[in-house]
């Protein structure tokens, strides 16, 4: 028997209801409903007078109360399927929602709690290049945000050395070069890659990414790169680069 779709509640780069192929309209309250369900409550239930407090924190509880119930109604039913469960005192994410959100920290969780992941999990890292609703500013969310970002971060550094040990230095590569794109300060990040190009032997490579990494170091902080990336290169120039003396 063919499965029933999913509704697909997408929350990667930018806010995405969908279903059978088809994005399904919501308003801005809804989107705010359904992203701090998936997000905060992760599927579980919550009080409706606890939800409606914090979704119009400037209403009265009545007011905020009657918002909520209105933004219920409203949500999309595709084929009949709820987006959200509510009862009398509560309201959840569907279990007929499918979060992509929920699928990329599994991924990273995967990778990050494994000395050697499995290699299906590093086949498709594109997921773990986008963060979460980035134009959002709610306060609710910013810790969210930067705590999925670390874990994303994580991962791709991780899942460069797993590809490098094992050969495939085209995807350790791009994994790398994923985690300085998102954090270009991030010295983990670079040492990634450096390691890459030192393993395919790329040593301009190796030491054009280094430089670079240096400049914007000293350019944006005023900092020096730490001794852990500078013994790195050392070896390249056959002396000590920037090493400290005494």
């Amino acid at each position: 028997m063919t499965p029933h779709p999913m509704v697909r509640l997408g929350l990667l780069e930018d806010f995405e209801v969908s279903f059978a192929g088809d994005v399904l309209p919501t308003s801005l309250p809804a989107q705010r409903l359904l992203a701090r369900l998936a997000v905060v409550q992760r599927g579980r239930p919550v009080q409706r007078s606890a939800l409606a407090e914090r979704l119009w924190p400037e209403a009265a509880p009545g007011r905020a109360a009657s918002s909520l119930r209105s933004v219920l109604w409203r949500l999309p039913r595709p084929r009949g399927r709820t987006l959200v469960t509510c009862t009398s005192t509560s309201v959840r994410l569907s279990h007929d929602v499918h979060v992509d959100l929920w699928d990329v920290e599994e991924q990273a969780q995967t990778i990050c709690s494994r000395e050697s992941p499995p290699q299906e999990v590093l086949d498709d890292l594109t997921p773990l290049t986008r963060d979460l609703l980035p134009t959002w500013t709610e306060d609710w969310l910013q810790v969210e945000q930067e705590s999925f970002r670390q874990k994303r971060l994580h991962a791709l550094e991780l899942s460069s050395d797993a590809l490098r040990r094992c050969g495939r230095f085209t995807d350790a590569l791009s994994a790398g070069l994923g985690a300085v794109q998102a954090e270009p300060l991030r010295e983990s990040a670079h040492r990634s890659v450096i390691a890459v190009h030192l393993a395919e032997g790329n040593h301009a490579e190796a030491l054009r990414q280094y430089d670079s990494y240096r400049r914007l170091l000293a350019s944006e902080l005023g900092l020096r790169p730490s001794p852990a990336i500078r013994t790195l290169v050392a070896p390249l120039l056959g002396r000590p680069v920037d090493l400290p003396t005494g």
